[in-house]
């Protein structure tokens, strides 16, 4: 399992009750793909939403983002932390 930080553009002005909402969508169907999404972070004002997750790849991030209605624009590895 691998680390990924993925990023969402054209979000201006979600609030927090809306990436609530986006959070909990990719966390009920998680599991069908092996993800697991700790985190997400917004900045209403650019429209630019985070999220981080464990994963075994990718494109099983993607695939869970694109069935909860929200595809990420871009996906990282995260492969050192401290």
């Amino acid at each position: 399992m691998g680390q990924f930080m993925d990023v969402h553009h054209g979000m201006q002005g979600i609030t927090s009750d809306q990436l609530q909402e986006a959070h909990k969508a990719d966390l009920a169907i998680e599991k069908d793909e092996g993800v697991h999404f700790e985190r997400a972070w917004a900045d209403p004002e650019s429209g630019t939403v985070y999220c981080l997750s464990e994963a075994p790849s990718a494109d099983a991030v993607q695939r869970i983002h694109e069935r909860a209605g929200h595809k990420a624009d871009e996906i990282h590895a995260v492969p050192l932390s401290v």
